[in-house]
């Protein structure tokens, strides 16, 4: 090799060497994530867990592959009412359920889900992220104590009021009944003499099938019918009164959220909220077609809480509200900005969203 071409490749060598160990510290200060996430929900189910698996791929797409997260549905790495703790205890890093579930870590767990008689999917939203996005700081500060960063998952929209295999035609026919419930609705109906019975989604339809419970209510005609429902109950009913907007949740384990760097902090941000944005629109798009099949071909029998029944489970959830606020200063702190909230967007929804349905949108059959 003659000495010029044997310096010109030494040069260049010598510049490539300079270069990578110019650009080392930038790839080394790319950290890699490799996360795991427990749900409440069982394998495959529309929605819910494949919310789970949407929201893990799309944060790998966001994060160009840095976060990947593995997920795991209800029993398959810890049982569905462990999940909390198994965040908030650092053993994975992410979790999804709904809220309420944590009833006995903090009442006020249980307003960031549902609120019987309470707000809908529009006023929950507006409370998380409307204005200053009270709603969320107050999720936030309540799952502080327990190393839990929350992220709201979307709303399922106003659900069924459930599957009974005895008639609701007084108040008094709540006596006795045993209902799979969980939140503030089913303390409800515990106040009108029922038992509640709180289980997994997927151990639902066989509770329902063997007589261990009376009545369940779970999501709405989409989930319900893909449950089976309509082969271990009677009758179906309406309103959800005990849920007009449940929301579901995201919630991440603090030390290892806050071991994100602010870019990758926002993508994650902005990946819930994306998803949670389609949850809403599932829901919407199947539910309609799904009560028609359900009336229509399994020949469900769709029935309307009385007007008196619905008064009174008024009165009891109002006692309620009251009762569990008392309970802990964050759910009378919770409490409040809620009742407050939902006078403001209720007062702009009596002349809106109810004139709509009222006197805009055309009346649709249920039958046909």
């Amino acid at each position: 090799m003659k000495r010029r071409d044997f310096l010109k490749k030494a040069g260049l060598g010598a510049a490539a060497v300079a270069a990578t160990a110019v650009a080392a510290p930038a790839v080394l200060a790319q950290k890699n994530y490799r996360w795991k996430m427990v749900t409440t929900w069982p394998p495959k189910l529309p929605v819910l867990q494949e919310g789970c698996e949407r929201l893990a791929r799309r944060i790998d797409e966001m994060t160009g592959g840095q976060i990947k997260i593995q997920v795991f549905a209800a029993g398959e790495l810890v049982p569905a009412f462990e999940s909390f703790q198994a965040v908030s205890d650092g053993t994975v890093e992410v979790g999804s359920g709904a809220s309420y579930y944590w009833a006995g870590k903090e009442p006020a767990t249980q307003w960031f889900a549902a609120v019987p008689f309470g707000m809908n999917a529009q006023g929950m939203s507006a409370w998380f992220h409307g204005g200053d996005g009270e709603g969320l700081k107050l999720w936030e500060e309540t799952y502080a104590p327990f190393n839990l960063v929350p992220r709201p998952g979307g709303s399922t929209g106003v659900q069924m009021g459930g599957w009974f295999n005895k008639k609701i035609d007084t108040i008094d026919d709540y006596k006795g009944l045993k209902m799979r419930i969980p939140g503030l609705g089913g303390k409800v109906v515990a106040k009108a003499g029922g038992t509640v019975v709180l289980t997994p989604g997927g151990e639902i339809f066989t509770n329902l099938e063997r007589g261990v419970i009376d009545a369940t209510e779970w999501v709405g005609p989409y989930h319900d019918l893909r449950m089976g429902f309509y082969q271990a109950a009677k009758y179906y009913y309406y309103p959800g009164w005990h849920e007009p907007g449940t929301y579901l949740e995201y919630f991440f384990n603090k030390k290892a959220y806050d071991s994100l760097t602010t870019e990758l902090k926002h993508i994650v941000d902005v990946a819930c909220m994306e998803n949670e944005h389609w949850v809403l629109t599932e829901f919407d798009a199947n539910n309609g077609a799904s009560l028609q099949t359900l009336i229509n071909k399994h020949k469900v029998q769709l029935v309307r809480f009385p007007d008196a029944v619905l008064d009174a489970l008024r009165k009891m959830a109002e006692e309620v509200r009251e009762e569990e606020a008392a309970k802990t200063p964050m759910a009378k702190k919770v409490n409040e900005s809620f009742k407050k909230f939902q006078k403001i967007v209720g007062t702009w929804a009596s002349v809106s969203e109810q004139a709509y349905y009222n006197t805009i949108q055309p009346k649709y059959p249920l039958k046909g």
